[in-house]
């Protein structure tokens, strides 16, 4: 039995943060990838791309295996990068967008790989890897989302709104937040713990200053009523954050799984989603679990749901589809499992046609987490929309 009361923390990270900004570059790439290729008649469904990046003191270093047009040159991928770079807002002598020394090494996908991917004969599209992929939704917030992991996202989103519209001029891009909330009978009713370090860019600003920066957009990120007086604060707690970003710290494309995920409160299959195009079903088969388990919730039947799947490279199929409703569930986990491989088909290639996902909407997943976002209307976050939530009430009904 589930504990009713209890404390859980979850971290989030700006788009700033020397990870997240590997995971920017690498998903620009991917989406370069799905404009460029359209537009000189390759069909967006050959196209490949496994991208990292690392970032250090005024050098990028960009690497992976692509499969796509000849205009995308070395020189455009840099230039792509530079544009990530100035976006995110780096103009520091330690990392500028327009003076940091950029490679390329990116090559043709390996044909060991491709047969085994390639759809051809009476083949059928293969996943990419092997793998196992979880996806998880709870009534928490009505997103359906765990509420640490939500209003950590949510606090330094909001201040990197203020931050690039000039409202608080004296942060950074590179900052971190930390949630720990009160849980009361299961349902999440206060924080008592709040850790914010923001890099800035005046040496003279104390911890105390940084705090009267940031603490309204942290009480106008959480509900009311959830910072009590015993809430604890901790505002740059090292007293000092001016170097930040790569300069500051080394960064590397899928550092950051569990930020992007669920912040700790499900499982993680460990495949890192940035870089990737989706017949690679670490980023496709999280994103389709994570849209199973938002609809099996926003159906009523269940107050919880983890959803895991598993691949195997080169094999159309799920290997296996296991559903855990944590004993909040209204009708049998086999149950759901069976209406659930009905209603949606759990192959690469269902998985990319019923979510669209062969589309240039990548860079915007790579900060502030891949769920718990609102679908937007060219395709965007597809997989948060609950709009298979009948179909799996009238399946299970």
């Amino acid at each position: 039995m589930s504990r009713a009361s209890y404390l859980f923390t979850s971290e989030s990270v700006s788009e700033g943060h020397p990870d997240k900004v590997c995971d920017r570059i690498s998903d620009e790439i991917v989406d370069l990838f799905f404009r460029e290729g359209p537009a000189a008649g390759i069909d967006p469904w050959q196209l490949r791309v496994a991208c990292e990046t690392m970032a250090t003191t005024n050098q990028v270093v960009i690497a992976g295996e692509t499969r796509g047009p000849r205009s995308i040159t070395p020189d455009l991928v840099s230039h792509v990068a530079r544009l990530a770079i100035r976006d995110i807002g780096y103009e520091q002598d330690g990392f500028h967008w327009e003076h940091a020394d950029i490679k390329v090494l990116l090559h043709p996908q390996s044909a060991d790989i491709a047969q085994g991917v390639d759809a051809g004969g009476n083949k059928d599209e293969g996943a990419g890897d092997q793998g196992i992929m979880f996806g998880y939704a709870c009534r928490e917030t009505p997103e359906l989302m765990p509420a640490p992991l939500y209003y950590a996202h949510r606090i330094l989103k909001l201040m990197s709104e203020a931050r690039r519209s000039g409202e608080t001029a004296a942060l950074g891009p590179d900052a971190k937040s930390q949630v720990t909330v009160r849980y009361e009978n299961g349902k999440p009713v206060e924080v008592t713990q709040i850790v914010v370090s923001t890099q800035h860019l005046d040496e003279k600003l104390t911890s105390h200053d940084i705090k009267a920066i940031v603490e309204p957009y942290v009480a106008k990120a959480l509900p009311s009523g959830w910072i009590t007086k015993q809430t604890a604060w901790h505002v740059n707690p090292t007293g000092k954050f001016v170097i930040g970003g790569p300069d500051g710290d080394c960064g590397l494309t899928g550092r950051k799984i569990i930020v992007d995920t669920y912040g700790g409160a499900a499982p993680h299959g460990g495949g890192a989603f940035s870089g990737k195009d989706p017949t690679k079903v670490d980023r496709s088969a999280a994103y389709a679990a994570r849209y199973l388990a938002k609809n099996v919730v926003a159906a009523g039947v269940a107050e919880r749901c983890t959803i895991q799947l598993a691949y195997a490279i080169g094999v159309s199929k799920p290997l296996a589809l296991y559903v855990d409703l944590h004993g909040t569930g209204q009708v049998a986990e086999a149950k759901v499992e069976k209406a659930l491989a009905e209603v949606m088909d759990l192959t690469p290639r269902g998985i990319r046609e019923h979510l669209g996902l062969n589309r240039p909407i990548y860079a915007r997943t790579a900060a502030y987490g891949h769920f718990g976002r609102a679908p937007e209307a060219d395709g965007g976050f597809s997989w948060e929309k609950v709009d298979l939530a009948d179909a799996i009430k009238n399946a299970v009904g």
